[in-house]
């Protein structure tokens, strides 16, 4: 199971509030699941995305991943959602047949993440990234910050709030609840934060990554802007990917995104490549599209 499916995981992002899950079961043995969090908004519930999490939709065992067998397990879920007056979902990768929602009048449309889908050799992957990144500002950044792993989580959200404030931006989430959050991934061994610190402990950037059985994630970063232009960001970037090979023993790196072009010309710049996936949704309620609509 992705970790973003995870029951511990979802425990996190919701702080254990308004999550469930269908399951699909077949011979006594679960097969599938949809994992859905419901969010009150006035006077509307919405099946919707919680925070910190990329993905969930749902997510069947590899030797049901055949047409026949999603149909009737996606309708089998589509059938039993709980009533709300929206649902969007961002699907996992695995999903590549969304035509039973589809046939249910639900919407689609297709993002992308940025992927390293092979760290087997990390030279060749050093060698593919942008040769400015690999030639000045990875050596650059080497020369004026090294890499620690063992500040305070309060200095991380210190530094990746910047980033929000630099653009004037509301920051999505509190450090109670980054705390909250933060306590179960250590209890389930599933993060760790880089830091890029000059010999003036000045952090210039910081990196929150972390981890299933199959990827790492490059799940959060953030800079002082004051200190951006010492390559500290990339120089991390490689740092994290190095820990997901050499460490974690995995040969995936996803950047979770972004469709943002400034965002994702740097991740291209990495040498990742786009992998899709779809957000499927629907509207239940006319009162709230109309909503939507006027709000844009």
């Amino acid at each position: 199971m992705p970790i973003f499916s995870q029951a511990w995981y979802l425990d996190a992002v919701t702080q254990e509030a308004n999550w469930d899950v269908l399951l699909h079961r077949k011979n006594n043995q679960i097969v599938g699941s949809l994992p859905y969090y419901i969010q009150k908004k006035m006077f509307f519930k919405l099946s919707i995305m919680p925070l910190m999490t990329k993905m969930m939709g749902p997510y069947l065992i590899p030797e049901l991943r055949r047409r026949r067998h999603e149909i009737k397990i996606y309708k089998d879920f589509i059938d039993r959602l709980p009533k709300s007056d929206f649902f969007s979902q961002n699907f996992h990768y695995a999903v590549k047949n969304w035509l039973p929602f589809y046939w249910a009048n639900f919407q689609q449309t297709t993002y992308y993440s940025y992927v390293i889908p092979d760290l087997s050799d990390l030279e060749a992957v050093y060698n593919n990234f942008n040769s400015d990144y690999r030639n000045n500002k990875i050596k650059k950044a080497a020369s004026l910050v090294t890499c620690k792993t063992d500040l305070s989580l309060e200095q991380f959200y210190k530094v990746k709030k910047m980033s929000f404030d630099r653009q004037s931006m509301s920051f999505p989430f509190s450090f109670d609840y980054l705390k909250k959050y933060d306590e179960i991934l250590v209890e389930n061994n599933a993060r760790k934060m880089f830091f890029a610190v000059d010999q003036e402990d000045k952090v210039h950037s910081v990196v929150y990554l972390i981890w299933d059985n199959q990827r790492a994630y490059y799940h959060l970063a953030g800079d002082d802007p004051s200190l951006r232009n010492s390559g500290a960001g990339v120089f991390l970037v490689w740092e994290a990917i190095k820990y997901t090979k050499q460490v974690l023993g995995l040969n995936i790196f996803d950047f979770e995104g972004s469709i943002i072009p400034s965002i994702e010309r740097v991740r291209r710049q990495f040498g990742a490549v786009q992998e899709p996936y779809f957000q499927v949704s629907k509207y239940f309620s006319t009162p709230y599209k109309i909503l939507k609509t006027l709000k844009g």
